[in-house]
């Protein structure tokens, strides 16, 4: 089992249960040592998962917003294209950012939830002499995307994938992008 399927499974296991799960069950459970568990912990809150710890073990609370990172590359002609997919599944995107290697992460809000918003954004860029941030890294950005469950985010990653958006990390490149 891959490091993304132990951490796909673990959340299933978190979002199922009522109660807390103790480290040393979910390593038991993976047959990983609790190490492993605490850094897949740390890769799921770094995507913006309220994964809480207590004495009694780990939790995800219910009931709020989910976030994802997505890395995507597309041209400009594109980009209507890629945040109507995200906003008419249920997405939000919450903004724009890049990583340089020299500037290190670049980041603009955006907070767009609609089609409508999605217009405006585009038709405030046209506007003036400015371009797009994913310019300066040939296309390659990421958006921080927010849904009220785990398997809208999920969808948003397969239809992203299906139009080729989605892009892989590279080794240089941080888990933790905040």
């Amino acid at each position: 089992m891959s490091g993304e399927e132990r951490r796909h499974e673990l959340l299933d296991l978190l979002s199922a249960s009522r109660e807390p799960i103790s480290g040393r069950h979910l390593a038991d459970h993976f047959k990983v040592s609790r190490q492993v568990i605490v850094q897949d912990i740390a890769l799921l809150r770094a995507n913006g998962l309220q994964i809480y710890s207590t004495s009694r073990g780990y939790y995800l609370q219910p009931g709020e917003s989910q976030t994802r990172v997505f890395k995507v590359r597309h041209t400009e002609e594109q980009v209507e294209e890629e945040l109507n997919l995200i906003v008419d599944l249920g997405g939000r995107v919450e903004d724009v950012f890049v990583y340089h290697k020299v500037y290190g992460v670049v980041r603009a809000e955006l907070h767009l939830k609609s089609r409508w918003e999605v217009r405006r954004y585009l038709d405030e860029l046209g506007d003036g002499q400015s371009s797009l941030l994913m310019n300066v890294t040939s296309g390659y950005h990421y958006h921080t995307v927010s849904a009220d469950s785990r398997e809208t985010l999920d969808l948003i990653q397969e239809q992203l994938a299906a139009h080729g958006f989605l892009a892989p990390l590279r080794d240089y490149e941080p888990v933790n992008f905040w």
